[in-house]
This record gives C-alpha cells, sequence and structure tokens, in this order.
C-alpha cells in the first residue's frame, strides 16, 4: 500500500491523505481522509476509482432503439442493457464522441447513417458512494447497420443485439428484464428531454 499527503480544497472539501490499496489498469482501490463541509474531523471512505465512461443510446429511423445482450460475470446473469465502454484516459466530452462512436459500432455493428448526428446529452455517476466513475451519454441518431459488422473486445460476451421499441424498453423495465444503470439512467435521460416517447404517443400525434 502507499500513502500520499494532499490538501486540496473543493467547495469545502479538503482530502487530508490517500492511502493506495490496490491498482491496475482498469481501476484503482483508494482509502481517502476526507474533510466535508459539514464535519471537521476527517472521515475515511474506501473509493473504487474509475476512468469514465460512454453511454450511447442509438436510435433508428424508425424511432427504435438498438440494445445488446451481455453476458455480466459480476451478477452471473446475460442481460440486455444500451452500448457502453470505458474511456482510457480523462478528455473532454469532444474526444468522449469519438469512443462513443467507436462502442457503438464495435458493440452492436451499427453506425450512423449520412446525416446522422451524436448528440451530448449529459452525465450521471453509476453509484456515487462506492466509485467515482462518471458515465457521458450520447443520443446516436439515426444508425444503421455497418457494413463492417460488430468487432466485440475478445473481453465480451455479446450474444444478441436487436432493435426494442420504447413501448417494449418501458416494459422491459417495469417488469425488471433491463435492470443495469446506465441503461435505466439513460431511459430517465431520454425520458427528460421528451425524446422517448411510447408507440402510443406517436401513433396519436401522427393521427393528428
Amino acid at each position: 500500500m502507499t500513502e500520499s499527503e494532499i490538501a486540496v480544497d473543493r467547495d469545502g472539501w479538503e482530502v487530508a491523505g490517500t492511502t493506495t490499496n490496490f491498482a491496475d489498469s482498469h481501476l484503482r482501490v483508494v482509502t481517502d481522509r476526507v474533510r466535508t463541509p459539514t464535519r471537521e474531523d476527517a472521515v475515511s471512505w474506501t473509493i473504487v476509482q474509475r476512468n469514465s465512461a460512454v453511454v450511447i443510446a442509438p436510435m433508428t429511423p424508425e424511432g427504435k432503439f438498438v440494445l445488446i445482450r451481455q453476458e455480466r460475470i459480476p451478477i452471473r446473469a446475460t442481460i440486455w442493457e444500451m452500448p457502453a465502454g470505458q474511456v482510457e484516459e480523462l478528455c473532454d466530452t469532444g474526444s468522449f464522441q469519438d469512443v462513443a462512436l467507436r462502442e457503438l459500432r464495435e458493440e452492436t455493428g451499427y453506425e450512423l447513417a449520412p446525416g446522422g448526428e451524436l448528440i451530448f446529452l449529459g452525465e450521471f455517476y453509476s453509484s456515487p458512494g462506492f466509485t467515482d466513475e462518471r458515465a457521458f451519454q450520447f443520443l446516436a441518431r439515426p444508425v444503421r447497420p455497418s457494413p463492417q459488422g460488430a468487432a466485440h473486445h475478445e473481453s465480451e460476451a455479446i450474444v444478441d443485439c436487436r432493435e426494442f421499441s420504447p413501448d417494449e424498453l418501458k416494459r422491459m423495465i417495469a417488469e425488471g428484464e433491463i435492470r443495469d444503470a446506465n441503461t435505466l439512467g439513460m431511459y430517465a435521460r431520454l425520458t427528460a428531454l421528451r425524446i422517448l416517447e411510447s408507440d402510443s404517443t406517436v401513433q396519436s400525434e401522427a393521427v393528428r
């Protein structure tokens, strides 16, 4: 274990010291001693530090969303989720766009159609009591199957890829079929921004 003494003030937060418990190419486990805006005495907290990530909502011209079904070893389950991936190092959102487009093609085999756009929607923390990982959300629309197809990383086990309507996503979430933070967070963002509309809403507006 290694320890460093630092003092960084940010909005009333002061890091009094950091002990590194474990580190590899993917993450670091550290124990920070932190003084918070409401506490004078330093509090020790063990944190998993991870690189930032991107989460992509691929939307087809018909308004459907492309999801992958992937084996997830930590939870011993194969689940439907939106494509996502870690960024190798901290960078600005412009660089994140390149990563998002790469993850889209590699995991789903889809790409932006001619005239398509990649829109930055916002960011969120996947589990702020446990890790500092920050995920950047992007909407890719419209997308189409890429001639090159998918190119999964050897560490991934993606077993299926399909398009789902907004109503299907809603049902899958309600029934617990979709249960990862990335996809749930993206669904909430798309809903709040009124990008994700149910099939019935689209049909009723078309009648008008």
